[in-house]
């Protein structure tokens, strides 16, 4: 029952009133990672993520979780996530526990083994000192002639514990002649809360970004994140019943590019240095399953010179999928200790990917395996490579 076809057995029982939505159609929706390998792999196309996502909904609507469960879910999707000054705020006062030193007092007391966290603490990513919220309502002007004209995502989890890979993002795409702009106005991209089952607050986000992003005067619409890219590229799907953004709504899908696909779409400039490392490539489910982005990521490593060497299964999903890695941490962990073992296969020097969610797993799967490959974004090289 916890496999595609079982989970899809059993939103037909419920949606024609023979089994209940109770406990265990919940636990075994909850189970799935959501990766999409099972898309890919279906010779009928049956659209399983729409399915999974339309399921979850249902839950949202007519399930009720435990109090405290449900009063955290909806303070982080309702109330966090949408908001940029929120999310600033909550991040800052982390930012506060992992720097005074009460993080490190709290893992050497066994204080988080006692309360069973101290797997989610290994997961968290460390706050960056500056956020890129400062950067929104910036233009960055091309390097030479100009080439293309871009709105960039800079994300929620993105903007507080990864940017410097949004400034890598944009140094990369100036350097090989694109303007960046960061429109002001726009919001989180609305794929937590989509793989959660909120729907109406995926609506929402979606908007907020059609409304802040959707131009003629921007050739592409890019994200560094396949997570948020996968979702941006959905919201056609998600407002067809709208009749005020429907249409905008397909247009803006028609402008999405993660950076990757985008940069082999306009031509990568010969990069001033070449990095030799060993390196393998992990396929986020989002961009490969999702997006069918394959070749591009991997056209951009070998243009920088690097030694790339596929792992078996490099489309296997990691196990972090959004939140599941915290939702789910027993399973999550044992995914990703068998995923490592494919890394450790290769003996990369360099685990590179395109998802800062899979960045995140990675790093902790090294520290579980006692292991000293640097994990990057295809971005961050290439940034290493123009430098």
């Amino acid at each position: 029952m916890d496999s595609p076809r079982g989970r899809i057995y059993q939103m037909v029982q419920v949606d024609e009133g023979r089994l209940a939505l109770g406990d265990s159609f919940v636990t075994h929706i909850d189970r799935c990672l959501g990766c999409m390998n099972c898309q890919t792999a279906c010779p009928s196309g049956v659209p399983y993520g729409s399915l999974l996502e339309r399921a979850r909904s249902q839950i949202v609507e007519h399930y009720h979780r435990p109090w405290l469960q449900r009063a955290i879910r909806t303070h982080f999707y309702a109330q966090i996530l949408p908001s940029f000054g929120a999310l600033a705020r909550h991040a800052k006062f982390i930012r506060f526990y992992q720097r005074s030193g009460l993080q490190t007092l709290a893992r050497r007391s066994g204080l988080l083994k006692v309360l069973r966290v101290a797997e989610l603490d290994a997961l968290s990513p460390r706050i960056d000192g500056d956020f890129s919220f400062r950067d929104l309502g910036v233009v960055y002007p091309a390097e030479g002639t100009r080439r293309g004209r871009v709105a960039l995502l800079i994300g929620c989890i993105g903007s507080v514990a990864f940017s410097e890979l949004n400034r890598a993002t944009v140094r990369v795409l100036t350097r090989n002649g694109i303007e960046v702009h960061i429109p002001r106005s726009q919001s989180c991209c609305g794929a937590l809360h989509l793989h959660a089952g909120f729907l109406d607050m995926a609506r929402a986000q979606a908007r907020k970004n059609i409304d802040s992003m959707l131009s003629p005067e921007f050739d592409a619409i890019v994200t560094n994140a396949a997570g948020c890219g996968s979702v941006m590229k959905e919201y056609a799907d998600l407002l067809k019943e709208d009749p005020k953004y429907s249409e905008r709504a397909m247009q803006f899908v028609t402008k999405v590019r993660d950076i990757t696909e985008y940069l082999a779409q306009v031509g990568l400039l010969e990069p001033k240095r070449k990095l030799t490392q060993r390196l393998t490539y992990a396929d986020p489910c989002h961009l490969a399953h999702a997006q069918g982005v394959r070749k591009a990521p991997r056209e951009l490593l070998k243009t920088i010179g690097v030694e790339l060497v596929e792992m078996p299964r490099s489309d296997s999903c990691c196990g972090s999928a959004g939140v599941y890695n915290v939702a789910q941490n027993e399973l999550s962990m044992k995914i990703l200790d068998e995923k490592m073992g494919y890394v450790a296969s290769v003996n990369p020097e360099i685990l590179a990917t395109a998802n800062v969610g899979c960045m995140l797993q990675f790093t902790a799967g090294m520290k579980r395996k006692g292991m000293n490959a640097r994990v990057a974004h295809v971005v961050e090289l290439l940034d290493e490579a123009y430098s």
